[in-house]
């Protein structure tokens, strides 16, 4: 037996000394045209390398384990983990996989526990081509493992031929070590090769008949081996010392991952149109140079875009950040029992990227202070909708860190006053923005087609450059002919659209006054347009508190009052408003509290009915029609007990003929009949 010496370790294996005939040698040269050139004294590097790579090949063949050539297969796992389980399972790599799980990040870690040198499955090689990235931890005694080189080869081979993302971690070793096999790293690997050595009758006999020319020509294992170990240890990695804490290189694995993934990143849409600028002007809005919490409100309407703006300026600015967080949709998640305290231990995981059971309110706000005080961090509150919800989740600038930024959305401005730093007000939509976003959803392109163009206009008209409004019924109308569309058009002018009603109405739902909730109804039913002072005067008459409630509306997003004081709505808020009206009684105008269209008023006054329900009613009728008959008719028939509860009447200047006698049965009409005709209606004819 002879000793073999590896330069910078000293004495490793002892190697028997092969006969020169047994090769094939003759005159000094290589046996069977032998690529490596194997001498008659044999040394690691030349016969156990070649041997034992013959060997493992002419298994491989028979097996027939490999699984075939690779494709872009479905990406099942987000990372394949690959480790030493001897040196890392129940150490660094457990702590890794948990953190990875609970960062949302699926992992495939194969633990089945098979012995060294049972042959890779098929299986196996499949999951690594399944991953989007393989997360190799070197360690020690990894090459010591034919199982963790197999994986490794399959591994850097996906890296080479179908573009996967390979993370190498380097534990407790330096990236050389790994490149050159030298060290411990060393050892491990050319102990394997020994061992593997007696698992070859041919070198226990001599007897190689069967080492053909195909076999000498085909790569031999080693070399395919070293090769994986010499690309792996060369790309960027992460190197795990001793005298670190673990944890926190965990940490900025998980986050390289998340970012290598996509994870932290939040869907922003399919078509962002009209994104870029807003977000440019939320982000100015803050100063990034200062040292102090800064908190900034963005308010606006409900399907304005708020949420997806903030999500947009997350992704842009929160790499920037220690942590962040964006908690979405707070004021439907508030709803369900005990997610207050699960809203506050989200916010710890994504920050801190550890589990945190909070028992109560008031423990989870010591434990964000205590937790987050000492870190820069990005949050984001998505419709915030209450102040119980601010003081759970930001109570006091003094939980966060120096350079901090809180993002609160709202459709509530009274929750951002005296609270925030600066207020962004939302903006609907121009009307190229508009129609760009439209098209994208009903056409997949960024114009309308040619056929589709006026009607198309329409429908952006209708939707008043609400983002929501025009996503939905693009989406509707796709792949729909003219008529359809026309058809569609003509019904949403009684009946609107009801995906876009539901989350308009959340605002009407929100409103904790009965009295803010009918002045919002007599507004989009027949006060828009007017002076905000004449309004209060008509509802503080009909017994309601018009002053506080415009106001709260006002603040709610849901009215607004232009330079003149008028008071405005959008015009599907005011669809929204008038939908509540009919949803009262679809089939039976008289039993609405409100009647808008002239049709209605007529049906209910010419049948004498309505007087236990309705409460206002508006006309607008043309000079002469039809419909002057039926109120004669209702003249010479009713009586005044049956309208006494009739509340106001809307009269338009196409109301030419007298409605004196018609009037007198009024117990109570709007005081605008009493100033505000006689000086903006001249030409109406009343006896007043």
């Amino acid at each position: 037996m002879e000793t073999a010496f590896v330069a910078g370790i000293g004495p490793l294996l002892a190697v028997p000394e092969v006969p020169a005939a047994v090769l094939g040698v003759k005159n000094g040269g290589s046996p069977y045209e032998n690529p490596v050139g194997i001498t008659k004294r044999a040394s690691v590097d030349a016969v156990g390398i070649t041997l034992v790579v013959i060997g493992l090949k002419w298994h491989v063949l028979e097996l027939g384990s490999s699984p075939g050539p690779i494709s872009e297969s479905v990406r099942i796992h987000d990372v394949f983990l690959s480790f030493r389980g001897v040196d890392t399972r129940s150490t660094f790599v457990s702590h890794l996989y948990t953190a990875l799980r609970n960062a949302g990040i699926k992992v495939f870690q194969d633990d089945s526990g098979l012995q060294r040198g049972d042959y890779i499955s098929t299986s196996l090689f499949r999951a690594i081509e399944e991953s989007q990235i393989s997360l190799i931890v070197f360690s020690k005694n990894y090459a010591n493992s034919k199982w963790c080189l197999d994986e490794l080869e399959k591994i850097m081979k996906c890296y080479r031929t179908i573009g996967q993302k390979v993370v190498p971690v380097f534990y407790h070793l330096e990236p050389s070590e790994v490149r050159h096999q030298t060290g411990e790293f060393g050892i491990s690997f050319h102990s394997l090769l020994y061992e593997l050595l007696p698992q070859t009758s041919m070198f226990r006999s001599y007897n190689i008949r069967f080492l053909t020319t195909k076999i000498w020509n085909k790569k031999k294992f080693t070399q395919d081996w070293r090769e994986a170990l010499r690309q792996a240890a060369s790309i960027a990695g992460f190197e795990i010392l001793k005298s670190r804490n673990e944890s926190e290189y965990i940490k900025a694995i998980v986050d390289h991952i998340s970012d290598l993934l996509n994870k932290t990143d939040l869907f922003i849409s399919d078509n962002p149109v009209g994104i870029q600028s807003r977000v440019k002007d939320v982000i100015n809005c803050l100063d990034f140079g200062s040292n102090g919490v800064q908190l900034v409100g963005m308010w606006g309407m409900g399907g304005i875009g708020k949420t997806t703006i903030a999500k947009a300026v997350y992704n842009k600015i929160g790499r920037e950040f220690e942590g962040r967080s964006f908690l979405a949709n707070i004021r439907e998640v508030w709803k369900q029992d005990g997610r207050q305290m699960g809203l506050q231990e989200q916010l710890l995981f994504d920050i801190c990227k550890e589990i945190t059971k909070i028992s109560y309110i008031d423990k989870g706000k010591n434990t964000l202070k205590d937790k987050l005080c000492g870190k820069r961090v990005l949050i984001v509150l998505d419709d915030v909708s209450t102040l119980d919800q601010l003081n759970t989740l930001c109570a006091s600038r003094e939980w966060f860190g120096k350079g901090s930024v809180i993002i609160i959305t709202t459709r509530d401005l009274v929750l951002l006053r005296g609270r925030v730093d600066r207020i962004y007000i939302m903006t609907v939509m121009n009307e190229s923005e508009s129609i760009e976003l439209f098209s994208w959803n009903a056409f997949k392109q960024a114009r309308p087609k040619v056929d589709f163009s006026e009607i198309s206009m329409n429908v952006v008209k209708y939707s008043g450059g609400l983002p929501l409004a025009l996503e939905v019924l693009g989406r509707y109308l796709f792949a729909r002919g003219v008529t359809e569309w026309q058809r569609v058009l003509e019904k949403l002018k009684r009946i609107p659209n009801d995906q876009v009603q539901k989350k308009l109405r959340i605002s009407y739902d929100d409103l904790e006054d009965t009295d803010e909730q009918e002045i919002f109804l007599d507004i989009a039913s027949f006060l828009i347009g007017m002076d905000r002072n004449d309004v209060i005067l008509i509802l503080n008459d009909c017994g309601l508190h018009a002053e506080i409630g415009i106001s709260v509306l006002v603040e709610r997003s849901l009215v607004s009052v232009d330079d003149k004081n008028r008071l405005g709505m959008h015009d599907l808020l005011r669809d929204m408003g008038r939908g509540i009206v009919h949803e009262e009684s679809p089939k039976s105008p008289e039993k609405r509290s409100r009647l808008l269209y002239p049709e209605d008023v007529i049906d209910v006054l010419s049948k004498q009915t309505g007087k236990e329900s309705v409460m206002g009613l508006a006309l607008k009728l043309p000079k002469a029609n039809k419909y002057c008959k039926a109120m004669k008719t209702f003249r010479e028939r009713q009586c005044p007990s049956s309208v006494e509860r009739i509340q106001g009447i809307t009269l338009h200047d196409a109301l030419h003929f007298s409605f004196s006698h018609f009037m007198t049965y009024f117990h109570f009409l709007y005081l605008w009949l009493k100033f505000k005709l006689k000086k903006k209606y001249r030409r109406l004819k009343l006896n007043l």
